[in-house]
């Protein structure tokens, strides 16, 4: 697997998207203060999303006659890569953007690529994930929300749990129970779109730690939906799934979720004067497993580029990722206490306490530490 992991640098063409972007977004969030800048892909900002897709930063990758920008993985890693360390808001098109439109793109019908992927690049339609249930833990498989075939489409039954942004959000695509039990696991799963303003469903967000409320449980209770509600066929649910998590777990997202915690102590200790050994040592701690995890991203990005479906690879990326955006808040704490009589900033003190209660969420979503080292195992052939 490793030799497989080829190095790669970010293409020129690509590389000449970082300027115009980058003055956007400091537009944008200009105003925000640092512990909000902290939340950026939990953060919900519609008409900032829309802005991005009228500026062409929205379905990078898509082909042109859908609204997208031909572009490749390379262009919108950049824009990600941008948004991320910034801390912009990008939760209202981030599903979308990464997962929705991929997996219509590559599954759908040309009826479904024609009416939902202009949306999602002109930043208007607004997709979250339904695979999770209440129960299940990470058993994706066990899935038992059901939808039972009718004269007009679908009927839909279940409940989906850690579903995020679903009560801002237009659609659903939702990993569903079309045949057979759970005990079936990976046999008789289909993905539907749902229609969240449709009859019979009902979202209730759920408040975390941090006082956010940016999942959800949803709740369908004979929800009505078209033949055309059904990407891909029936059945070949789990492989389009474990397709669409290759893209879930490989971008610049598994490492930059705790980067503006970093830059607002970068200021700190800079304002504070401070230059001491262990300053310097945390510093390059984290700067150099940043740029190791940033250069695996890459190149699990240019597989994708080719084509492939690096899920073993990005699983890796993902668990490292992970990890490292976990110890950032408790190292950084570690070292603000370790100079009691340094005045810390209200920011940056807002800053801390909100990514150490958020941390322990960054190895959970996107596929637990566990469900992802069984998958590395498996690759690596080790079971």
């Amino acid at each position: 697997m490793f030799d497989s992991l080829t190095l790669s640098r970010l293409p020129a063409e690509d590389e000449a998207l970082r300027v115009p972007v980058r003055a956007m977004i400091a537009e944008a969030i200009a105003s925000l203060p640092v512990h909000k800048r902290a939340r950026s892909w939990q953060g919900f900002d519609a008409a900032f999303s829309r802005a991005l897709g009228e500026a062409g930063y929205l379905g990078l990758s898509l082909p042109k006659r859908y609204g997208g920008g031909e572009r490749g993985p390379f262009a919108r890693f950049v824009v990600v890569e941008e948004l991320l360390a910034a801390g912009a808001p990008v939760g209202a098109h981030w599903i979308a953007d990464r997962q929705s439109a991929p997996l219509i793109l590559n599954y759908g019908t040309e009826a479904q690529r024609e009416f939902y992927l202009p949306r999602i690049c002109r930043g208007e339609a607004f997709f979250c994930i339904g695979m999770s249930e209440p129960g299940s833990g990470s058993d994706l498989a066990s899935v038992r929300t059901r939808a039972e075939r009718t004269d007009k489409g679908w009927l839909l039954n279940g409940q989906k749990i850690w579903t995020t942004n679903a009560m801002h959000d237009d659609y659903m695509i939702a990993l569903v129970r079309t045949s057979g039990t759970a005990a079936d696991r990976h046999q008789g799963l289909s993905q539907l779109i749902v229609d969240l303003k449709a009859p019979g469903v009902t979202i209730r967000p759920i408040v975390d730690l941090t006082g956010d409320a940016h999942f959800a449980e949803v709740f369908f209770e004979n929800v009505e939906l078209g033949e055309d509600a059904l990407i891909g066929r029936e059945g070949d649910g789990w492989h389009q799934v474990t397709a669409e998590l290759a893209f879930e777990r490989s971008g610049p997202e598994r490492i930059y979720s705790s980067i503006v915690l970093v830059d607002a102590w970068i200021r700190h200790v800079a304002a504070a004067g401070r230059l001491d050994n262990g300053t310097a040592e945390l510093a390059g701690h984290l700067t150099a497993q940043l740029a190791t995890l940033r250069a695996m991203s890459i190149a699990v990005t240019a597989r994708l580029a080719a084509g492939e479906s690096p899920v073993t690879e990005a699983s890796l990326v993902k668990d490292l990722g992970t990890t490292l955006e976990q110890s950032v808040p408790t190292l950084i704490g570690d070292d603000l206490g370790g100079h009691p009589d340094e005045p810390v900033d209200a920011e940056l003190y807002k800053t801390l306490m909100y990514v150490s209660q958020i941390a322990p969420s960054f190895s959970l979503r996107g596929g637990t530490r566990e469900i992802l080292r069984g998958i590395i195992a498996r690759g690596l052939g080790l079971r």
